[in-house]
This record gives structure tokens, sequence and C-alpha cells, in this order.
């Protein structure tokens, strides 16, 4: 199996000791408390669970500004996207050497975990700005993840973590959330050795059903790991469980068993198209992904990238050796009416405009706002029922 990120073996921070578990645990309550928010909750989460290896806590100022510069820490190691704990208010912690990080997401505010604090630094306009523009290019009050980092607090609290919990991933999608080490073994158990992964915010179209069946055709894999952000999105995206209804029912209706494994992660959407692209490849290695599909305007927003950008910037901005995983590179889909199947549009050079009924997620649920049934050239009838379920209940309560 594909070795994960910049080390030989995974090195999740979630504790799994229980002995240990308990007394970091009764710890917590003697110690200083910082309420997090919800950017460097999800990134806790993701240190537990594995998919920041080889991170081994939150980065200061130096390797933010590193990595959003030339894509790497101080120290050397390859990454895309600053892992920050921010806040605005540090009155509770500033003498603090060790502190309870607890969580925004869950009532009661849980401790999510502990931190040794290397230091508290206090962020200029201009890092951030720096760091916004390279991350977003731009820092737009309209652009949905360049507002979040802006906004996410002028301290920057560096150290390392160990995690006590998943936050709601593990309780709200018990069937779905799993960590990477969960992921690992459960690619091992299946006897899976080069495997695919998609990226989904969205529930999967025709478009998406297609491009994963042609990644894993083309590409002779083993199984496609279907993989879904379970955490905060902007106003107006489908939520998490409707999503992963909708998947559920089309991997289970059109796919062959045991070709598709459907899994989560607890990670907020960032909207940083390229930039995101490579940090989803990067944490994919680390579940043990050999290949991972990178697709037009890949976790892009609006018009603020080009729609190949995520994928030209693993040739401009990731150094060769850098990665293990390998890109797979999608092209524009689109229903073709001559062949009746979904094709990637570079494929048939022989089609002219005509030819091809246009896919897209927003066209989708334009018309499942409108009440309008899918043709089958957008949707699977048994997803589209789900969605316009869905639909249907939120036109019911406004």
């Amino acid at each position: 199996m594909i070795k994960p990120h910049g080390s030989d073996t995974l090195n999740p921070l979630f504790v799994y000791d229980v002995d240990k578990h308990h007394a970091l645990q009764k710890e917590a309550e003697t110690l200083p408390s910082l309420l997090l928010n919800s950017p460097a909750a999800s990134n806790a989460v993701m240190l537990g669970a594995g998919y920041f290896n080889p991170l081994t806590g939150y980065m200061n100022i130096a390797d933010g500004l590193s990595v959003a510069k030339d894509f790497k820490t101080t120290s050397g190691l390859f990454w895309p996207v600053p892992i920050f704990n921010r806040t605005d208010n540090i009155d509770a912690i500033k003498d603090a050497k060790r502190i309870a990080l607890r969580d925004p997401n869950e009532e009661g505010n849980p401790v999510l975990a502990i931190q040794d604090i290397e230091s508290i630094e206090e962020l200029t306009d201009e890092q951030l700005n720096t760091m916004t523009t390279e991350l977003f290019t731009t820092t737009d009050g309209e652009h949905p993840g360049a507002t979040t980092f802006l906004n996410s607090g002028k301290y920057v609290i560096s150290g390392p973590i160990q995690v006590l919990n998943f936050s709601y991933f593990q309780k709200d999608f018990p069937d779905t959330f799993r960590t990477a080490v969960e992921i690992r073994n459960e690619i091992k158990e299946r006897g899976w050795n080069k495997v695919v992964a998609f990226q989904t915010r969205n529930p999967m179209h025709r478009a998406h059903e297609e491009l994963c069946r042609m990644a894993y055709e083309t590409l002779k894999t083993d199984g496609i790991l279907v993989h879904m952000l379970l955490g905060k999105l902007k106003p107006g995206d489908i939520p998490a469980p409707v999503r992963d209804a909708a998947i559920r029912k089309m991997v289970e209706v059109y796919f062959p068993p045991n070709t598709v494994m459907v899994t989560g992660y607890g990670f907020d959407m960032l909207y940083a198209g390229p930039r995101e692209a490579v940090l989803h490849a990067t944490f994919r290695q680390n579940t043990g992904c050999t290949h991972f599909i990178v697709g037009r305007d890949h976790a892009g927003v609006g018009d603020y990238y080009g729609a190949f950008d995520s994928q030209t910037i693993f040739d401009d901005k990731v150094p060769e050796g850098s990665l293990l995983i390998e890109i797979f590179r999608a092209d524009h889909t689109a229903y073709s009416k001559k062949l009746n199947k979904v094709v990637m549009m570079r494929d048939v050079p022989d089609h002219t405009k005509e030819d091809f009924v246009i896919l897209s997620g927003t066209k989708v649920r334009k018309m499942l706002s409108e009440g309008k049934d899918l043709p089958p050239e957008f949707s699977r009838p048994e997803v589209a029922k789900i969605l316009m379920g869905f639909y249907q209940e939120q036109a019911a309560k406004s």
C-alpha cells in the first residue's frame, strides 16, 4: 500500500490508549480552556484522524506564511495550506503552557483536544492579507473561504495536540465518518492495492458517477473511495445527510459489489480551489489511495479560479516527488446525445455543441428548488427521488 505523506507509517493524533485517554480527560478539567472556532476544530479532527499526517499539531505564523508562499513548512515539509488554531481572545490562556481545546460544534462544548502551547503570536494585517491572497487569490468579502480565513482570529496559538474525540462526526454519521486509519485498514481488508479517490461536497449526479467509472476503468484500479466532506459548507449547498443517502443509493444500484467504499471526513469546506485540490490529494495519500480525481473547477466557488487551475497547480507548484499519489485529470463532462452516455468532451472531437447536454450541479439544484423533475441525463431516478424529497421538505417549511 502507498506510504503516508511525510512518514513511513501513519501517526494519527487521537489518543487510542484507554488509560491515557481517561487521564487526559481528567486533566483537561483542570486546565485553562479555549473555545475553538469551527476551522480550528475541524483541523483538530483531521489531525486526530491521521488525515494531516505527519503534522503534530497547529502551525505558527512562520510556518503558515511559508506554506502559503512556498508550499512547505520552515523545516521543508511539503504542505499546501496553513493548519492554524486562531482566536481573537487569549485572556484565559495567555500565561498557560497547556490548555484544553473545547468544541464549538457540540452542546456543552466538550474537550476536543489538549494542546501544549509553543507560542501565541499576533498576526499583522499584512501577514493575514498575504496568506489570504496566496490561498484564495483574493481578499474579496464575497468569497466564503477568504471571508472565513480573514475573520478566524488575530492570535495564532501553535503547538502539538492530543485529540480526545471526533466532534459530532462519529455520532451524526456513524456509517460514513471514517478516519484515515480506518480507511487504510479497510482497503487492506478488501485486498485492494490500487485505489482512486473521488472528493465530493455534492450529491453525485451522472457526470460524477461516470467520472468515477472512467477513472476506475482507465487506471485499472481495484476500487474507488468516494470520500465526502461532512463539515460546514456555504449556504445553499445540500446537507451532508441528504448527500450521504443519495450517494449510497447510486453506489448500491449502479456499481458492482466491492468496487466502491462510501466514506466521509470531518472538515469544513475551504473553497480554496487549486490549493484545496492539493490538500485533498495530500490527505487522500494518507488514506492509502494511489490516485485522486481532479476535475473542472475542483473545490472552486464563483469565478475566482480558472476551470483547470486545480490541475495545472500540480505541474506548477508541486515539486516532483513531493506526493506519491497520482492525479487523474478530468475534462468537462457532458451527456452525449450521439452516444447516449456521459463522456469527457476531449474524448469526442467529432461532436458539436449541439450534440451535448451539459451537466451541472448548480443546474440540478436550481431545477430541484423549482420543483422540476430531473432528466435522466442529469441524475439517476433513485437519486433524484431523494433530492426531490429534501427540496419539497424545505419548501414546506418556508
